[in-house]
């Protein structure tokens, strides 16, 4: 769990050992009060909150709803190149032009902080804070 300056609250859980029963290897779910929202790297659904079922759970009969076709796929209205080949290309031009990328060192060693940092909290059942990183 991640707890933002803001408020919000993120559950993160990443596994590759992983039987994929959805969409795509890689999907995040952001769930607000107005509505949700579930996005891969190729097809992103959403579900309104107006349009989320009140279901009432009978465990002696098998549930009727079609969760899944109770979502909205948004339009593919782009084309998005790999995200990966993209950042390539974004640290190549940087290289090539003499300018600091955005996403020097110290932001990786914030990344590796924030996955150990996110072990502990869990070894230890308990929250941590983020310090500030001294480099």
């Amino acid at each position: 769990m991640l707890e933002f300056a803001s408020g919000a609250v993120a559950s993160v859980n990443s596994s590759w050992a992983v039987r994929v029963n959805r969409r795509e290897l890689l999907e995040l779910q952001v769930d607000g009060t107005h509505g949700s929202a579930v996005a891969g790297l190729r097809h992103c659904a959403i579900q309104h909150r107006v349009s989320t079922p009140m279901p009432v759970w009978n465990p002696d009969l098998p549930d009727p709803l079609d969760y899944q076709a109770q979502w909205t796929d948004v339009p593919d209205n782009t084309s998005f190149d790999n995200g990966f080949k993209a950042e390539w290309e974004l640290f190549l031009r940087s290289v090539a032009s003499g300018e600091p990328f955005a996403w020097d060192l110290t932001e990786g060693a914030r990344g590796v902080q924030l996955a150990e940092l996110a072990f502990l909290s869990s070894a230890d059942g308990r929250r941590v804070d983020v310090p500030s990183l001294e480099m």
